[in-house]
């Protein structure tokens, strides 16, 4: 439990914080909100015992620890993926050393009989219990699981670190704070560098195995579905909802709304007494009343209203040029680097007014397809652009392609030719970057600012090929749905690269997936081809990536649906196996599955359990009894969430043995 006590936080004698106190349970699953600058991340590294507050304390449970990811680090790069990430379990590895110095000495010693020998055998015992309790015995199993779920090759495990972009050495860093288990995981824009699959395996990961989690992100989809409870933070206030984010936004609303006719209501009376006072001042006959209305004024606390953010993005991109039927013809075509085959083969045509999305893995060739397009690269195969087409190309990068030295002005004013240049600064308003914000340098720009700047380019002259590559990043949920509905009023033809579900839903209504080194086309939205991918759970996600294998054909349907009762039948006829040996197979295989159905049925009772005891504390039922309950149920469930791992792994082990 992670109790924060009267928090209050100064900068420059601007209050961020002031007196702010809540609670975080052993299994909440919170989405930390506010606007830009109310202070999130600060209250992250709060939590984490990176930064002292101006006043107030933070308190932990004894032995609690707290796993904390950045939005921006430096990352270690001397060593290997697999060897970096084994640092997660140092604890473990020093205890495995001991365990060996332990048993090398044992075996050397002969005095059977001495009280020293007895105490290192006890010792041994000791470690050994010690290892067992931390569930070591899976380390290796969990660093792949971990890796291959956040988007690693295997034959990546072996590649030092410095071979990989920031985007994937953060990986890296996430990998080691999920596998150490902390007892609360402090995450601040997790899915920044993440794909699709990447960030549905995060989200499992959070949901099933996590304790408690604070998080802060602009994927909507992401924290709906992790979080159960909402904090936000406004005029140095928290408001806590024990919601999840979308119902977050609906209470959120009506608060605000009550808060404004209140506000409303107050300035009524405080402009009549104003008014009382002014007509009355000089009239000895109302003297006496007017003195009571001073008091009264006096005595009125001002109704603050949270603080809105009436900034409106204003974006419309300006009529398409009508261009012919078919913007786009791929036939065969392929990209390589080398040896790496990125894609081949990929054939595919888009229609005037259609929008797409481009998804898949990272690496797998979204960008290297669409810098085809732009004829930035080489490539085998036949890609044809067709009649008047204009591209407005919106690179992942182009932010950061922004000159720093330049203002906000000057950078467009640079850009922009005749007689768009008399309309620089109603565009720059537009798009916020009205009066004094137009004359800052780019380099003091957020990262959301920056990409509205670049955003600006693909307004100054008309197109009808929109492509763009991540336009999400670092923009804020209100941004991107404003952007959102700009691109479903456009009326040419959109691509649009990106990993966040939210965005794409409703916007496309065709994906390509890449994967494998293929293109593959599905019709309907993101949620139609997610649906269709079951990208749900790990074993899933295991199984997309095997598609590299030259041979795409699936196995008989017989063959994938046959039960373990029908296998002793099936592997008699094929002559590989006897019967008797067929049937001791199904009986193992019998006994491993009823292992993983016993683990499972005793984590549901446990929790069950769990929740009927937090239902008494949240009720303020605080007694050693109940406390020493809670804490016993939740070590019970740590072991058969090992158990389970231990009995599924086996389970897949044994299948995978028999060729199942």
């Amino acid at each position: 439990m992670v109790t924060v006590n009267n928090l209050s936080v100064e900068f420059s004698a601007r209050p961020l914080f002031n007196d702010v106190s809540f609670v975080i349970n052993d299994t909440d699953k919170v989405a930390l909100t506010g606007k830009n600058g109310a202070g999130k991340s600060t209250m992250l590294k709060i939590i984490a015992g990176l930064q002292q507050p101006t006043s107030g304390t933070v308190g932990m449970s004894n032995g609690m620890t707290v796993g904390y990811l950045p939005q921006v680090m430096k990352v270690a790069d001397e060593t290997t993926v697999i060897d970096e990430v084994r640092k997660a379990f140092s604890g473990q590895l020093k205890l495995k050393e001991n365990i060996d110095r332990a048993t090398a000495e044992l075996a050397e010693r002969t005095d059977y009989e001495s009280e020293g020998y007895q105490q290192l055998i006890d010792r041994l015992e000791y470690l050994n219990d010690r290892l067992a309790m931390e569930g070591s015995d899976n380390m290796e199993a969990e660093i792949e699981r971990t890796l291959i779920g956040l988007g690693f090759l295997r034959d990546d495990f072996q590649r030092a670190t410095n071979e990989f972009s920031g985007g994937w050495r953060m990986r890296i860093e996430l990998a080691k704070i999920l596998l150490a288990h902390p007892d609360v995981l402090l995450l601040d824009e997790p899915t920044n560098h993440l794909d699709i699959e990447s960030i549905q395996w995060l989200e499992q990961f959070l949901m099933t195995k996590a304790r408690a989690v604070v998080l802060v992100s602009h994927d909507r989809a992401f924290i709906d579905n992790v979080t159960n409870r909402t904090i936000e933070i406004s005029c140095g206030k928290i408001y806590d909802y024990k919601a999840k984010y979308s119902q977050y936004v609906v209470l959120r609303k009506e608060r605000v709304e009550q808060q404004m006719r209140a506000y409303e209501n107050q300035q009524k009376m405080i402009a009549d007494i104003k008014d009382f006072i002014e007509r009355f001042r000089y009239k000895p006959t109302k003297a006496v009343q007017v003195q009571s209305r001073i008091k009264q004024l006096e005595k009125i606390v001002p109704i603050e209203v949270d603080e809105v953010d009436t900034s409106h993005l204003r974006l419309k991109f300006p009529p398409a040029p009508r261009s012919g039927d078919f913007p786009l013809v791929l036939e065969d075509v392929g990209k390589a680097y080398g040896e790496h085959q990125v894609f081949d083969h990929a054939t595919f045509t888009l229609r005037r007014g259609e929008k797409v999305a481009f998804v898949g893995k990272n690496g797998e060739g979204k960008s290297t397809l669409v810098k085809c397009i732009m004829n930035e690269i080489p490539f085998t195969g036949s890609l044809k652009v067709g009649h008047n087409v204009r591209i407005g190309y919106f690179a992942q990068n182009q932010a950061q392609l922004l000159d720093g030295e330049l203002t906000v002005f000057d950078t467009i004013d640079r850009v922009a030719t005749g007689d768009i240049r008399t309309k620089i600064r109603d565009i720059l308003g537009a798009f916020m970057f009205g009066g004094e914000a137009s004359d800052k340098k780019v380099k003091v720009l957020s990262g959301g600012e920056k990409t509205r700047l670049a955003m600006i380019r693909l307004l100054l002259e008309p197109v009808n090929l929109l492509i763009l590559d991540e336009p999400t990043n670092h923009l804020d949920m209100k941004t991107k749905d404003i952007l959102k509905d700009a691109i479903k009023a456009f009326d040419g033809t959109v691509i649009v690269v990106s990993h966040d579900r939210d965005f794409l839903d409703g916007l496309v209504d065709k994906v390509y997936e890449f994967g494998g080194g293929k293109v593959r086309e599905n019709l309907g939205g993101i949620y139609d081809f997610l649906n269709k991918k079951q990208l749900d759970t790990l074993q899933q996600l295991e199984l997309s990536r095997n598609e590299r294998r030259p041979a795409e054909t699936a196995p008989p349907a017989a063959a994938k649906t046959a039960t373990p009762q029908e296998q002793p039948t099936a592997t008699a006829k094929s002559g590989k196996l006897s019967y008797a040996e067929a049937k001791e197979r199904d009986r193992l295989l019998r006994r491993a599955q009823k292992a993983v159905e016993k683990a499972e049925e005793d984590i549901s009772k446990l929790e069950a359990d769990i929740a009927e005891v937090e239902n008494q504390l949240s009720q303020g039922d605080s007694s050693p009894e109940t406390l020493e309950r809670y804490s016993a149920l939740t070590k019970k469930l740590e072991n058969a969430m090992s158990v389970w791992e231990v009995a599924q792994q086996d389970y897949d082990e044994l299948k995978a043995k028999m060729g199942l």
